[in-house]
Formats: structure tokens, sequence, C-alpha cells
């Protein structure tokens, strides 16, 4: 790839990010696991806004996977990701095999508590165990005076935030708003599994959001008939199963109260059965919306 770094040792992009630091440059990192599209290249607009050097990271991290067939399954096109890399402007790429980040006889994990216990974190056990073993691997690779993350992934960002924030990282932590299809899905590299039927069901999602904020804005502030609503949108769609749907505190992701008394965090996760025999397995989507008390009184 012309006029674009690609490193795949640790210490070879440690170097370069001493001699960055040395120069007086930021850096900013973007981790992604490939499949790149609108939203990760808005990470990149963002990036540009807070650094001199904007580099990113491409690896599909094997120990985030709960399910081996969602690993081995999910999309890998590296010479496409490069090319967009590069009209983005990036000015490095990281491409670290597994073997490069997690030698043979690794034993050493970091694990947050306490954020990860709901959510996501509740139905994929180890999931972000996976998640910020890796991006603490990747910041002590590259060095970076701050990363940029997508808001789509809400809990991934309190998480990441708290691990940088009890281990000293110095690293500031930017949380990107989600990028949307023009019907309003959240941006996924799963996205592109869903068949034709389960792509226009996924609407559902938004639809609940939609259903929630307007109820909020017209003064309803009891969590059970929110999530009620909520749930309906939901099993409106035939092909849709809930994970869950959950009102909670946006800082320490604790549930919120009986009645919202502040902003709120609704987050979804919801599974997409196959539309048609042989298309393949079930596609998990997230989203989240945070929601004011009465956003129309503010």
């Amino acid at each position: 790839m012309p006029n674009l770094p690609i490193v795949t040792r640790v210490r070879e992009l440690q170097a370069r990010a001493d001699r960055e630091r040395a120069a007086g440059r930021r850096i900013a990192l973007v981790p992604t696991m490939g499949a790149l599209h609108a939203g990760h290249l808005s990470l990149v607009a963002e990036a540009r806004k807070h650094a001199d050097s904007v580099w990113m990271s491409i690896f599909v991290n094997p120990t985030q996977f709960n399910d081996p067939k969602d690993f081995e399954g999910y999309p890998v096109d590296t010479a496409r990701d490069l090319a967009l890399a590069a009209e983005q402007g990036v000015d490095v790429v990281f491409c670290p095999t597994a073997e490069e980040l997690y030698p043979e006889g690794a034993q050493t994990w970091v694990d947050v508590q306490g954020l990860t216990d709901c959510l996501c974190g509740a139905s994929r056990p180890g999931h972000f165990r996976g998640v910020t073993t890796v991006v603490a691997k990747l910041l002590l690779a590259a060095r970076p005076h701050v990363a940029v993350f997508g808001q789509k992934d809400f809990q991934q960002c309190a998480v990441i935030r708290r691990m940088v924030s009890d281990l000293g990282f110095g690293v500031e932590i930017v949380a990107a708003p989600t990028v949307r299809e023009p019907d309003g899905l959240a941006l996924s590299s799963r996205n592109v599994h869903l068949g034709p039927e389960a792509r226009l069901q996924a609407l559902s999602l938004v639809r609940a959001l939609d259903a929630a904020e307007a109820a909020v804005a017209r003064g309803e502030t009891d969590r059970a008939g929110l999530l009620a609503k909520v749930r309906a949108e939901i099993d409106s769609a035939p092909l849709a199963a809930l994970d869950y749907a959950e009102l909670c505190d946006p800082d320490t992701l604790e549930p919120a109260p009986p009645q919202l008394a502040g902003a709120s965090l609704l987050a979804l996760a919801v599974e997409f059965s196959p539309d048609a025999p042989g298309r393949g397995g079930r596609v998990r989507l997230i989203d989240n919306r945070v929601l004011g008390p009465n956003p129309s009184a503010q």
C-alpha cells in the first residue's frame, strides 16, 4: 500500500511512537477489527481533531468472542481495509498477528469488574476481559495520547475509560457519535450477515429507541412502562429475539430507578434468526440512546 506504513511488530510501533512523541507530535489511535465501514472512517475523522498523527490498528481479537463460529465467520478483507485507511489519510496501520499480541505462554489478563457484570457482560461472559486485555496491549504498543471508539459500543467505552483511569495509562478516551444508515440502523460489521427480511426487521431496534425517546419527551418517567414499549417494538419483528433492554445510569451502568430522575441510557441487544434456509447463523446487533428525564423542558 503506497505511502501507508504497515507495522506488524509491537517494538517497531513503540519505536515510532517514541519518535513522534520526541518531536512533540500527538498520536491518536483508532482500534478496529477491520471490516471497515463509514462508522470506522468517522472515528478517523474524529481522531484527526485531537492529534497530529492518526494511527489505526486492524486486529480480529480472538479472546473477545464467546462463540468460535462467530470468530471464524467474522468478515476479513485486509486489502480493502488498508485501501480505505489510505484514502482517509491514516498515517500508520498496526496489523499484528495473534502470536505477536498473545505470545506463547501468555498468562496475563486485564479484567475490569462491576461495569462488566451487566448488559453485554451478562450475556457474553469473558467478552470484556478479552476487550480490555487487547486494548491494553494496543495502548502499550502505540503509546497514543488519545484513543477513539464508537459510542454504539457504549458499555465498551465505559469499561475502557475505567481501565485507563484505574491503571494510569494517561490516554484520553474519546467516544464518537454512532453513524447510521439512511433508515437509522446503526452501522455494524455484522449488518452484512442480515438477509433482506432480517435487515428490514432490524429496524425494530430503531423504532424501539424512537418510541422510548418520544415517550420520555412527553413526560413519561416510569421505567417499566418505557421498557414495555421497547419490548413491544422488538416483539413486532418475528425474526428478533431480545437479549436485553435496559435503562441504566450512563456513568455507572447501574439500573435506573423505577421513576427516571435524570439522563438514562437505553441499551438494547437483539439477535436475528436467518431469514432463509442456509443463510447462516443468528446475527446479534446492539444499539443505545441516552434519554433525558424530560428533554422538552431542558
